[in-house]
């Protein structure tokens, strides 16, 4: 459901999600420039943040040349910004041989793989990648899964108890750069923006673990669409669709210049995902979201 309130609560955890930043190496380009803006933004509107999950394609070609452009960019905010973890994209990696690009996505950005973990401030954050180099798609491996879903199942349950029956279900934070088909905006089949190759496998996992919020990139949906958030409704995982810092598309098909990505709030009873316009520096009033924590029989 959509919401601007937050009940007067202090949020337990705050984070910001951006994603499709497509850096070049020229300094001057536009997407260059709008990953500035983005970051100017959080250096603002972050503090307190726990940290920014980016969800991928940093660079339009996985070039070195690239890579030194973002950390360039990211070292014009540092100061300011809380630390960055990374996904990595089919642009950073799928564009070239596939070794090679793949070290040179974790020794520029500091990510040990493809997936990794992180628990930041008592909450699970997991992130997904491609471990083959295809052009659009991701192909997760059966071993990236099965930890997947021992991942989803640590410390699964938090919170206080609810007239001794129940227990609210601590939320986890899922990352991978493309979404998986028929859910979020830009991921219909008519669309072909979607791209897990192991799309029926992950569904399976995820319908065990509903409690998950999974993040996906891509498709650099604009956030005004209605299908920016696919509901879960206890039976899977809720998905958003998270823009482009660079630029963004439009359910007719059509490219369009902006620049997105969402503020997030943790509370102990629901989780506020809030769209924000990087260009205008305002909220996006049509993609404020709010997903209630789960609730499930105790004992």
């Amino acid at each position: 459901m959509s919401t601007n309130e937050s009940g007067g609560q202090q949020p337990l955890l705050t984070f910001q999600i951006i994603t499709d930043t497509h850096v070049t190496a020229d300094p001057a380009h536009e997407y260059n420039l709008n990953f500035e803006r983005a970051l100017h933004d959080l250096a603002v509107h972050a503090q307190g943040s726990s940290g920014i999950m980016h969800i991928g394609d940093i660079t339009d070609h996985g070039f070195r040349e690239e890579y030194e452009e973002v950390h360039r960019i990211l070292r014009l905010y540092q100061a300011e910004l809380p630390e960055i973890h990374f996904t990595l994209g089919n642009h950073d990696v799928g564009l070239g041989h596939w070794e090679s690009r793949l070290e040179m996505y974790t020794s520029s950005m500091g990510m040990p793989g493809p997936y990794h973990d992180h628990w930041i401030g008592g909450y699970h954050f997991i992130f997904l990648g491609t471990e083959e180099g295809l052009p659009t798609f991701c192909h997760l491996s059966d071993e990236q899964l099965h930890w997947l879903d021992g991942k989803l199942g640590e410390r699964q349950e938090s919170g206080q108890s609810m007239d001794g029956q129940a227990m609210r279900e601590q939320p986890v934070f899922l990352f991978l750069h493309q979404p998986l088909k028929d859910t979020v905006a830009g991921s219909l089949e008519s669309q072909e923006w979607y791209g897990v190759t192991q799309d029926q496998d992950l569904r399976s996992i995820l319908s065990k673990h509903p409690q998950t919020l999974l993040f996906t990139g891509h498709t650099h949906w604009e956030l005004e669409v209605d299908n920016t958030m696919y509901p879960g409704n206890g039976e899977t995982a809720t998905m958003f669709n998270a823009a482009s810092v660079a630029y963004l598309w439009t359910n007719a098909d059509e490219h369009k210049s902006g620049s997105q990505g969402f503020y997030v709030e943790v509370y102990r009873d629901k989780v506020l995902v809030k769209g924000r316009d990087f260009t205008t520096g305002s909220w996006i009033e049509s993609a404020q979201y709010e997903v209630a924590a789960l609730v499930k029989a105790h004992g």
